[in-house]
């Protein structure tokens, strides 16, 4: 069977019967009756290089074809990308397992207790291993975890207003560039400093620096943090957390914030991403913490329940005055680090940190010992060398012993040691180096050998001043899970809480939550992908090289621009990129004065707070009626702005859901005033095969291939979000980020590459036609749903042709205003159903937005019909009269098991109707957790840390509130 068939829901004989329910004869006809004949191409449009379909078969042939093209070695190259090792019980029961990655974002909380309890472990791990207060669940990698830390300093620092921020020269490469980048957009200034010589002498609203650096070199930060502190600064602290298992947390030292990646923490290389980077936070700056926050607050029986606090500060909320432009975090890989800590505890990472050090020291004193010189002698697991004209012989050497090392220039070359390093493989560099006997010659085996490497621990110890003391990770969790059998039980415990795809439909409109397919994510696992480094040289990514060639060049073929660069690791990070790109194209031609960007009053919030990013004013443009551009308001902002406009932000088709008649109009207008056109990608999947964004006006667009293009959500990351763009803003896309200057916008050149061999899969075996089909199914499948809940539940927005896009959305408010059932009522209450709620409040308050996506079935979509038609008829009992609203069933939904099961029951409606409301539910039913979460309290009463265990014993009396003391 081919693979199209597979990832469609509908079979033919669905179809029918779903067009007689909508009225039109032929899937044709209504995607010709629903898509303005003024964006799509006289003829089918041609994929120029896109392949033939391929089966599952063909497709993972010719796959592992490309994976034999790169060349795994060993990885001590270092950089911030460190060989680890997963633990076969994280890979195969959270990375392999599709309650973990086809999971959503948990803004539902009472359906995502599981993850939302592995993100916490994360946030508590990364809290004590700081020393600081607040952590958050994962930011999108190292260096732009630190480009938010500066501008959190920026915002946070009410000492010094205006100044500098004084950048540590000794940190990363691509963090310096992306730091850099970012602030330069803004107009801020960033001093690199050698801090050997003491603050620069200006003011300084903060000063990032480096714990270990570049080179590998332990560094005592205390002194120019209080330094800092002196002058009025905050101070972020860059660090690695395994070294923080054996040297000074950042908050010992007076760091009011730390940064680091979390990806030596059980996540593989992955060429680049993804990896889950963190920041730690002093009590007193979490409201301006950028990403998302897991709290604890309690639900509707008292009990301790988790859930995202302080919502209200993400930018789909306060757009233009986000904290940032952050959307997708990098959740799964948050997990996945968060797990690795439960499993191996404070004494595992501790014995894993010693033996690398360890291991870097006996390396250390191998080099020491044959003359070389050493650039540094404190070190945790990076050891540079001076090799005087011979960097480039020492590296052949070393690869071909199999081992990859890194040249920092011609005389120098550092060696990092990860978990998976053995004793062997420090001999095998010390013979690259000419610094140790040949295998063959037993002395290297004597007993003088033996005795040095025994010393070597001792002769290159972390110096007492730069040691840990205290003790971290001593809440239970961490200490009760060393069994295999023990951690697949707890990791299964916490993915039944969960609702995911794996269970049900997750109708969430503007998200596309659409088959993850297990074909398509099979070859990320591959060690010829997950195992190399991004910084191999090029013929050892032959295979990479071709992948992301050919996706560059489909996605492409498929949009209609010119070039695509897969740098940015998330939509957000996407529509940066494509803003800076118009920005820079602007200021190029000598039009610094087009800074303004005009988005429509419906825009998804990543617009506005994107544009403010790059330094770009926000003008809105008001919406007509029916959801569209109001063309008036449109011209007259021109009007009024100018040679001031820098261009327009426009989802196509728009975020009401519809396909706008006019938006080859809108394109048209705005370039005639000199402005740029990006069309927002959220929506692709109503496009994909039937029309291109750069052929009908676009200039640039970011894609979101973890919607779209099949990539998992991952419970809020990994995502990836290519920009692309017509040939004269090819100049523009992101540049390399280890390269010198500025440019990137995310820490890796091809951003989350470890997650691309899933498009790459989904696009190859669909191919050009099936692409389209997909397209015309999601249309179908909307459309479907539409007619069948208009009936209950008005649609808001149709197009023309009185037809939705590949979303619609239900307007709630009439019956709302009748019952007082609100539309966050219903979404409790779909969850005793067995569904994850639609899109809430978004982008009209009080209605819900649904997008099906082509991949479900008619029997899925029939089963959310009579879900959502039991309940209006629950809705339309409180309108009437016959219940009140505070005592139905809608208002104290979701029902636990426990709630059901107690002895006593004093509700206004049978257990039956609140655990069965349709029979189906009988053969198949899943359970929430948690009753409904006070989250109002939670936000008020902020605990970003794991609670007692006491706080779950129903027989403790203060365990109702035992997570209540406020850290924050």
């Amino acid at each position: 069977m081919p693979f199209l068939d597979r990832h469609i829901g509908p079979r033919p004989d669905d179809v029918a019967a779903m067009l007689e329910a909508i009225g039109h004869p032929s899937l044709t006809e209504l995607v010709d009756a629903a898509v303005p004949a003024s964006i799509t191409p006289h003829e089918q449009a041609e994929f120029r290089g896109l392949p033939r379909a391929l089966s599952e078969g063909e497709a993972l042939e010719r796959i592992r074809r490309i994976a034999a093209r790169n060349r795994p070695a060993v990885q001590m190259i270092g950089q911030g990308y460190h060989e680890t090792a997963t633990p076969a019980v994280l890979r195969r029961n959270i990375l392999e397992s599709p309650g973990w990655y086809t999971s959503y974002t948990p803004y539902q909380p009472e359906i995502s207790q599981g993850r939302l309890e592995a993100l916490l472990n994360f946030q508590n791990a990364i809290m004590d291993l700081t020393g600081l207060d607040i952590a958050n669940a994962s930011m999108l990698d190292e260096a732009t975890c630190a480009a938010e830390a500066v501008l959190l300093m920026h915002r946070s620092n009410r000492k010094v207003k205006g100044g500098a921020v004084a950048v540590d020269s000794r940190l990363l490469p691509q963090t310096l560039n992306v730091v850099r980048g970012r602030l330069a957009a803004l107009d801020l200034e960033a001093v690199v400093t050698d801090f050997s010589g003491g603050l620069p002498e200006q003011p300084l609203f903060g000063v990032l620096l480096a714990q270990i650096g570049a080179d590998g070199e332990l560094i005592d930060v205390a002194p120019v943090a209080e330094a800092a502190r002196e002058a009025g600064a905050l101070v972020t602290v860059a660090t690695d957390p395994l070294a923080l298992t054996l040297i000074p947390s950042p908050g010992s030292l007076g760091a009011d914030v730390a940064v680091g990646s979390s990806q030596r923490f059980g996540v593989p290389l992955f060429y680049g991403g993804p990896h889950a980077a963190f920041i730690a936070v002093r009590q007193g700056m979490e409201r301006s913490l950028p990403g998302r926050l897991v709290g604890v607050s309690t639900d509707s029986s008292g009990r301790p329940a988790y859930r995202l606090a302080l919502q209200t500060r993400e930018q789909h909320i306060r757009r233009e005055k986000a904290t940032s432009n952050i959307c997708t975090a990098q959740a799964l890989l948050a997990v996945v680090a968060g797990a690795y800590a439960v499993y191996h505890g404070p004494e595992g990472l501790r014995r894993i940190a010693e033996d690398v050090h360890a291991r870097a020291a006996r390396l250390a004193a191998g080099l020491a010992d044959a003359g070389l010189e050493l650039l540094h002698e404190r070190f945790f697991d990076t050891v540079t060398v001076r090799v005087p004209g011979g960097a480039d012989r020492v590296l052949a050497r070393a690869l071909e012993e199999g081992i990859n090392l890194r040249r920092v220039d011609a005389d120098t070359v550092g060696v990092s040691i990860g978990e998976p390093h053995t004793d062997e493989h420090v001999a095998a560099v010390l013979r690259a180096f000419e610094a140790a006997p040949a295998a063959d010659d037993d002395a290297h085996t004597g007993d003088t050998a033996a005795q040095a490497a025994d010393a070597a621990p001792e002769r290159f110890a972390i110096p007492a001043e730069l040691r840990r003391e205290d003790e971290y990770l001593s809440h239970p969790i961490f200490h009760s899970h060393r069994s295999e059998t023990s951690m697949m039980r707890y990791l299964r415990e916490l993915s039944d809480k969960d609702l995911a795809l794996d269970r049900t439909m997750i109708p969430l409109g503007s998200c596309t939550m659409k088959l993850n397919a297990a074909a398509e994510l099979e070859p990320i696992s591959w060690p010829e992908f997950a195992g190399i480094h991004p910084l191999v040289p090029a013929d050892q990514a032959e295979g990479w090289a071709e992948l992301i060639g050919d996706l560059e060049g489909w996605l492409s073929a498929i949009t209609g621009y010119a070039a695509v660069s897969l740098q940015p690791n998330a939509g957000s990070q996407g529509e940066y990129a494509g803003l800076l790109a118009i920005r820079d194209y602007h200021r190029d031609r000598g039009d610094e004065q087009r800074r303004i960007v005009l988005i429509p009053a419906s825009a998804h919030g990543t617009n506005a707070a994107s544009a403010v990013l790059a330094a770009l004013k926000v003008v809105a443009v008001a919406t007509a009626e029916d959801g569209s551009i109001l063309l008036e308001d449109l011209a007259a902002k021109i009007e009024k702005y100018g040679e001031e406009v820098a261009g327009i932000m426009i989802t196509y088709p728009s975020t009401h859901g519809v396909f706008e008649g006019d938006v080859a109009e809108v394109c048209r207008m705005v370039h005639e005033a000199g402005g740029q056109v990006y069309l927002d990608g959220a929506n692709l999947n109503a496009l994909v095969g039937l029309a291109r964004p750069g052929e009908f006006g676009g200039d640039v667009s970011h894609l979101n291939l973890h919607k779209t293009f099949c990539i998992p959500h991952g419970g809020g990351g990994p995502g990836v979000g290519p920009v692309a763009v017509g040939e004269h803003l090819r100049p523009y896309l992101p540049a390399d980020p280890v390269a010198e200057g500025t440019g990137a916008v995310s820490q890796a050149m091809f951003g989350s590459a470890g997650v691309l061999p899933i498009t790459w899969m989904y696009l190859a075996m669909m191919g050009p036609e099936g692409l389209a089909q997909a397209s015309r199914t999601a249309i179908l499948n909307a459309n479907y749903l539409a007619t069948r809940l208009d009936p209950y539940f008005p649609i808001l927005y149709t197009g023309p042709s009185g037809l939705v896009a590949h979303e619609c959305i239900l307007d709630l408010r009439p019956l709302t205003k009748a019952s007082g059932i609100t539309a966050e009522d219903v979404c409790k209450r779909l969850m005793d159903f067995g569904f994850h709620a639609p899109t809430l409040a978004f982008p009209v308050p009080g209605t819900l937005m649904v997008e099906p996506t082509e991949s479900e079935d008619l029997a899925e979509l029939d089963r959310f019909v009579e879900a959502m038609a039991a309940i209006h008829a629950e809705m339309t009992e409180v309108s009437e009269g016959r219940v009140a609203a505070e005592e139905s069933v809608l208002r104290r939904a979701p029902h636990t098991a426990e709630v059901l099961a107690a002895d006593e029951w004093d509700r206004a409606y049978p257990r039956s109707q609140a655990a069965y409301p349709v029979p189906g539910l009988r053969r198949a039913k899943y359970w929430p957790a948690v009753g409904r979460i006070d989250g109002t309290a939670g936000d008020r009463n902020l605990v970003c840390e794991c609670p007692p265990l006491s706080a779950f014993d129903i027989e403790n009396e203060a365990g109702a509130t035992a997570g209540s003391e406020d850290r924050a």
